[in-house]
């Protein structure tokens, strides 16, 4: 279906990726991985035709009309509402199709030999466009559809502008299914969902006949979905295909790093010999020089020099030759590590009986838990549940309707927030550094640096640092601060999967208490010792996600 070869694209010196070569066939699932800036959504762009390649070509075997594309920033014309967006789509409306093939009826009778193939795929595709769009009129899929992506109580006047970022992405896809395209390709489709909605996207595309390309950060989501990976290599740049899911890819990887260590080391090992060897054999044949100048000796010092010169030479010939291998380059990714943090008291915290009420809509009442020292606790729920104005009342910048919220002895709380608002705005991540501890210039920017800031980045104010850095840069404030208690209002959003792995072991290094709001399931199963999940207006603990999906907590509603 989709034929990519020679695909090359740089901007400026920044080379994105060179003699990109893949096939996707018919109902292959293929996920896309590579590290933020890497080139993921410039490939999806110039495979769909909304950007130009420097060199190579695209090549589909199936009618660009039978493509359906989901970008990762959408766009929507000013004042559309949701039934616009829907019902005025162009696949949707059966007159059109209707004129479309009976235009391309009388095309096709009079047009020559070198124009029927592409009349005739684009007569097949009108009818199937005809054909569904009376199936929609008459079976009323659009209301099927949007129940199935919990869009059914969204009123068909309400203004695209105020929906949330999870009923963007679920309108968008809403769209995008309705139009049955035979091939998917899904730039960040988790992103704004929570854990019931990427359960429903998992079970519907799990059912899909179509062909797949998607690029996610969602491990988890990969594992369940895909059975290739094409990962783009921002070293080598180039793109290359592994089999299986994202855990067979990741284990694959280290495999190759491992061989590629090891051979390596046998040609390092190799070249310490040569040098070693011509080191012994000029040192030989010098001292023999410089010894005697009977005949049969000099002779055997000139024999000894001549053959370091072989020696040299061979070992000149490996160095220039093309089997000669660079260093493997480790990825540099986020080198957080906590230093030891000051114990708290054994009860970190203690809630009880909280309410909160906005009007006459209650979030959540009588929540009553118990947060102990060194758990790792998972925050989870649908969008909109109140998982964020909880952290917010914990941290005492929100009041509760009703309740009490108490802190233990020696705790000491960092909160990340989502939007990162305590950040010191109109400040360098230079200065910020430096209001927090007492260091130098150059051992602030050390410590910056393991952060992935580097040369003038530090500079930078931090309102025009991306999301990601600045939740790197916010991360590292509360390791400075000695904090023995982070709340973490989903911290990995903006990272890349070999960043979140980072944080992942980052976290398992911190010796303090964790309370995380977290969708990414990956995470969840790895580092969540438990779960408070967001159940029948109330939240309660749970041993784990299992746990919490078997009574339907968190997993049951969907309201934004």
């Amino acid at each position: 279906m989709l034929h990519v070869s020679g695909l090359s694209k740089r901007f400026g010196e920044n080379l994105l990726f060179e003699k990109a070569h893949f096939v996707i066939n018919a109902g292959e699932r293929v996920g896309l991985v590579g590290p933020n800036g890497c080139g993921k959504t410039t490939l999806l762009r110039i495979v769909t035709g909304e950007e130009r390649p420097d060199a190579g070509a695209v090549r589909w075997t199936i009618p660009r009309e039978r493509v359906g594309y989901l970008p990762q920033a959408l766009r929507w014309a000013p004042g559309a509402r949701v039934g616009d967006i829907l019902r005025g789509s162009q696949h949707l409306d059966e007159a059109h199709w209707a004129r479309e093939v009976e235009r391309l009826a009388v095309a096709m009778a009079s047009a020559p030999a070198s124009e029927r193939e592409a009349l005739e795929e684009a007569y097949t595709v009108a009818l199937e466009r005809l054909s569904f769009a009376a199936t929609f009129a008459s079976e009323h899929l659009l209301e099927r559809v949007l129940a199935g992506l919990g869009l059914e109580d969204v009123p068909p006047d309400t203004p695209v502008a105020i929906l949330s970022g999870g009923q963007k992405t679920r309108l968008s896809l809403a769209k995008l299914l309705l139009s049955e395209p035979a091939f998917l390709i899904l730039d960040e489709p988790t992103n704004h969902l929570d854990i019931g909605a990427l359960e429903w996207l998992e079970g519907y595309l799990a059912s899909y006949d179509g062909a797949i390309l998607l690029v996610s950060h969602d491990r988890a989501f990969l594992d369940r979905l895909v059975t290739r990976i094409l990962e783009i290599d921002p070293q080598t740049h180039a793109v290359r295909d592994y089999a299986g899911n994202y855990s067979a890819y990741v284990q694959a990887r280290e495999r190759e790093r491992e061989k590629a260590w090891e051979v390596y080391q046998d040609q390092e090992e190799r070249i310490e010999q040569l040098e070693e060897a011509v080191r012994r054999l000029k040192t030989q044949a010098k001292g023999i020089e410089q010894e005697t100048i009977h005949y049969h000796y000099r002779k055997v010092a000139k024999k000894l020099a001549r053959k370091a010169v072989v020696h040299q030479k061979r070992l000149q010939r490996l160095i220039e030759s093309e089997e000669h291998l660079e260093k493997p380059i480790q990825g540099w990714q986020v080198a957080i590590a906590f230093d030891q943090v000051p114990p708290s008291g054994q009860d970190v915290l203690l809630i009880e009986a909280l309410t909160k009420r906005f009007g006459e809509r209650t979030l959540f009442e009588g929540v009553n838990l118990t947060l102990r020292q060194g758990e790792r606790v998972v925050l989870i729920g649908p969008n909109g549940c109140g998982k964020t104005t909880l952290l917010r009342i914990l941290v005492g910048a929100e009041p509760p309707t009703e309740g009490l919220v108490r802190w233990g002895a020696n705790a000491r709380v960092g909160y990340l927030a989502q939007e990162q608002e305590a950040l010191p705005q109109g400040s360098t991540p230079l200065e910020a550094v430096r209001q927090v501890a007492a260091m130098t210039e150059t051992e602030a920017r050390t410590f910056l640096h393991r952060l992935l800031f580097s040369g003038d980045e530090v500079f930078t104010p931090i309102e025009r640092l991306s999301f990601g850095e600045r939740a790197r840069l916010h991360l590292g404030l509360l390791m400075l601060q000695g904090c023995n208690v982070l709340l973490l209002d989903e911290p990995i959003n903006p990272l890349d999967i070999p960043s979140r792995e980072r944080f992942e072991r980052a976290l398992a290094s911190f010796e303090g208490t964790v309370l995380a709001v977290v969708h990414d399931r990956y995470f969840i199963q790895r580092f969540g010792q438990a779960v408070w999940a967001f159940a029948h207006g109330t939240v309660r603990r749970f041993a784990d996600l299992a746990d919490a999906r078997r009574v339907g907590a968190a997993l049951g509603a969907y309201e934004e």
